[in-house]
């Protein structure tokens, strides 16, 4: 039996405790939080659970086996720091850390320690997405020739990154899991239209080591909520849309065809090719229980998650190369070697 600590009670925290205090072998000691308005919302939700505004008094109790951090990212470094310190597993909310540097110090001080750190991309423990790689490697979409995604919605601005940093780990964590494989450059461009130094519309372009690419459109500012992705093979096409509710994968028998041979341009002709259009059958469940899951069997048998610290990493030096690449105007940016200072710092 683990006894857990939630830090963070805000947006995301409820839910993570919700999914965590449901589990056999868990047990929600703390919610902790600033706010005291949330934590009495939380005790009237689950009586048992201590509430404390005290985030020390998660750190000296010996019960704790670990913490889950859901606060602003520019919090989650030193919160995460000083459980890893405080001889404590840490699961981070996306993204794992505001910089390059902070992720790798975290990874190193959790091996010295031997504890586990995890990160909270949930959608690797979607069956959508776990379903979308089966259908890749499967070889049904031939050889991926482009990925375009759009998160888009009105809202919820944050304070403390940009809208790429918010919305973006999503998408640049299903890529990342489902091709296997690490950009090696990227080129970002973004506007700042409500807040003059956060940009709450980027556009970003994953660059592949094989010739292969992939686009993230993310928007604070757009009137209609759109998860999509759609991934383009060179037999047939795969649409991913998180908002329908039953068929959130289709598959279209749909692609172009180059003629083998031909003598002279005259004769050269494209061959479209349009074929039938099915979705496939999707299990019912909630990823974020998977994920708690998931957590917990880590702390218990050591193993390695699909979102474990390592990936974490992966996906801030995608997001610092974006950050570094809107500063260059949209110029390519190198992901491999990307060491830069923390995004922002928050107000006390």
């Amino acid at each position: 039996m683990f006894n857990i600590a939630i830090v963070g009670c805000g947006y995301w925290g409820p839910n993570l405790l919700r999914n965590f205090n449901s589990l056999a072998n868990c047990t929600v000691k703390y919610a902790c939080d600033t706010d005291r308005d949330r934590l009495a919302h939380m005790k009237s939700q689950y009586p048992k659970i201590q509430t404390t505004t005290d985030f020390d008094r998660v750190l000296t109790d010996y019960d704790i086996d670990a913490v889950v951090i859901a606060t602003p990212v520019c919090f989650h470094f030193e919160m995460a720091k000083q459980c890893l310190i405080a001889g404590k597993s840490t699961f981070i909310e996306k993204p794992m850390a505001s910089s390059v540097s902070e992720c790798r110090e975290l990874l190193e001080l959790a091996e010295s320690k031997d504890l586990t750190i995890m990160v909270g991309h949930t959608f690797l423990y979607s069956e959508p997405v776990r379903k979308i790689k089966k259908i890749i490697y499967s070889g049904e979409l031939g050889e991926i020739q482009y990925i375009s995604a759009r998160r888009l919605n009105l809202g919820l601005f944050q304070k403390d990154i940009n809208v790429a940093w918010d919305l973006a780990p999503h998408d640049i964590s299903i890529i990342l899991y489902v091709m296997e494989d690490i950009p090696v450059s990227v080129n970002c461009q973004g506007k700042a239209h409500i807040h003059p130094e956060i940009e709450d519309v980027t556009n970003m372009t994953l660059n592949f080591s094989n010739g292969g690419f992939a686009t993230i459109q993310s928007s604070w500012l757009d009137p209609n909520k759109i998860r999509e992705m759609t991934f383009v093979g060179s037999k047939k096409m795969l649409v991913y849309d998180d908002t329908e509710p039953n068929e959130k994968l289709k598959i279209y028998d749909k692609r172009v065809d180059v003629p083998p041979y031909y003598d002279t341009f005259a004769e050269f002709h494209y061959s479209y090719h349009y074929g039938d259009m099915y979705s496939p059958y999707i299990k019912q469940m909630e990823p974020l229980k998977l994920e708690a899951e998931t957590f917990l069997n880590c702390l218990n048998n050591g193993n390695t998650s699909e979102s474990c610290g390592n990936k974490g990493l992966k996906v801030v030096q995608i997001l610092e190369a974006a950050s570094e690449s809107i500063k260059r105007d949209g110029a390519k940016v190198d992901v491999e070697n990307i060491e830069f200072k923390p995004l922002q710092v928050c107000a006390a």
